[in-house]
């Protein structure tokens, strides 16, 4: 329908007429520190590093990855069935990769991991050894990676999950074909192919004092007392959010107090979806009293998060219902965890962005007789938001009747909208618009609204 031309003098002027709206977020606003967090760390003598996948080490992802961290831990790409997927023919196209990065970006590499119980070739698996031929397929596999990237890498986790929850021996290839001191074996095989190389022990559910950490704790001390090499214990810390233990800083002291370095290695604090405001304030807490705990104890060498990014998780697919784990959201957005992390690294993240930092404006880019177009764009310039909502307050009796790109309500003269499933970031520099449609009668002012 075309306006009339009373309409359509009031749509050019509704259409130059923009309106702040009371805005409020779903979560804090999180921008990215000042000062790299690998920087804020190195200051502190601590390392600041992340698992990575290879083959997204371009774009965003490696430029977080390079800025933001001082180590790298291959999630996947060292383990045996990614290097010998088939006996005797290696790729080690992905962990090359990884590790020619993080020495252009002067970035430390963990190596991880060599003689684990899982991802392992199913011809490793479905073999039938005798224990000569296991002790001489794992020495081989050891002198063979290790002595691959021989003063290449910092650190190994040489055996990875040796136990159960209950502080026995889990049951596994090499403890059936060696018994334990499959563990001794592996770290002497490890020293003999890379002497400079720092090498762990690396376990999860043992970072608080119970029977598995305690079990480990015996194992490190009887291979020390055996003059055995072993450098370091890693504490996986794949926690749960608000279930940071304890006695978490008193378990890394004791372990320090064996004379062996500890390193959390696989942080990340996993929630039940959805994410709220009030689930990332609790991981940021909880991520916060994890790096106080490390930075607290001088022989905790560094935190190493399992993955910076929610995009890059593998969460999601393990614990179905569950995810949000990391500092940073699925499109690269830092969260409160990340800020968490720097605070707790001597970041000066505290002062909050500007309140102008994200701004809403509404405006009415259409309008007929009986109805009208709106949009709303936020935009951010000094911080991001991994989700939003506006709202207003209509003043001549207008009613939505549909929206797109938001999921809009309104009660009374109140509107409300958040942001839909796909469209919840905005990054710093970045913006979202959604629209709708509504109706009026008599008149359609822009809202009187004001910037929360």
């Amino acid at each position: 329908m075309r306006p009339s031309r009373s309409s359509r003098a009031r749509l050019a002027t509704l259409a130059a007429a923009t309106a702040a709206l009371l805005f409020t977020l779903g979560a804090t606003p999180a921008q990215a520190a000042d000062t790299p967090l690998r920087d804020l760390a190195a200051a502190k003598g601590k390392v600041m590093g992340t698992a990575v996948t290879g083959s997204k080490l371009t774009g965003t992802y490696g430029d977080i990855a390079g800025r933001e961290f001082n180590a790298l831990t291959p999630g996947n790409a060292m383990k045996w069935g990614s290097v010998e997927p088939t006996r005797s023919t290696f790729n080690w196209a992905e962990a090359d990769q990884i590790v020619a990065f993080a020495e252009a970006h002067g970035q430390q590499v963990r190596g991880h991991t060599l003689v684990w119980h899982s991802q392992n070739p199913s011809w490793l698996t479905n073999g039938s050894w005798t224990p000569a031929e296991l002790s001489g397929l794992m020495n081989d596999h050891i002198a063979t990676e290790v002595g691959r990237y021989k003063g290449r890498l910092a650190t190994w986790d040489v055996v990875n999950e040796p136990f159960n929850e209950d502080g026995t021996y889990r049951q596994t290839l090499w403890y059936n074909g060696l018994g334990a001191d499959y563990i001794a074996q592996a770290l002497t095989a490890a020293r003999a192919a890379d002497p400079s190389a720092k090498l762990y022990i690396n376990d999860y559910n043992v970072e608080g004092v119970n029977a598995k950490s305690t079990a480990l704790y015996n194992l490190v001390r009887s291979l020390k007392e055996r003059g055995v090499p072993i450098d370091g214990v890693g504490l996986q810390a794949h926690l749960i959010l608000g279930q940071v233990p304890s006695t978490l800083q008193q378990n890394i002291q004791r372990f320090a107090d064996l004379g062996v370095d500890v390193a959390i290695t696989e942080l990340d604090i996993r929630m039940q979806l959805p994410s709220d405001g009030a689930k990332l304030t609790q991981q940021a807490a909880d991520y916060r009293a994890v790096m106080n705990a490390c930075l607290a104890v001088s022989r905790c060498v560094g935190v190493t998060v399992w993955g910076f990014t929610d995009s890059d998780s593998w969460i999601p697919s393990t614990f179905p219902g569950q995810g949000a784990a990391t500092p940073y959201d699925e499109n690269y957005a830092p969260k409160p965890a990340y800020s968490a992390i720097a605070e707790s690294l001597g970041g000066g993240t505290t002062t909050p962005p500007p309140t102008d930092a994200c701004t809403a404006t509404y405006s009415v880019p259409n309008q007929w007789n009986t109805g009208f177009t709106g949009q709303v764009r936020i935009a951010c310039s000094g911080a991001a938001l991994s989700s939003w909502k506006v709202s207003w307050t209509y003043g001549a009796g207008q009613q939505l009747t549909q929206a797109w790109n938001a999921t809009c309500t309104q009660s009374g003269a109140t509107v409300t909208c958040s942001n839909a499933s796909y469209n919840g970031t905005v990054p710093d520099g970045g913006s979202v618009t959604f629209g709708f449609n509504g109706s009026w009668s008599g008149s359609n002012p822009v809202p009187t609204v004001t910037l929360g």
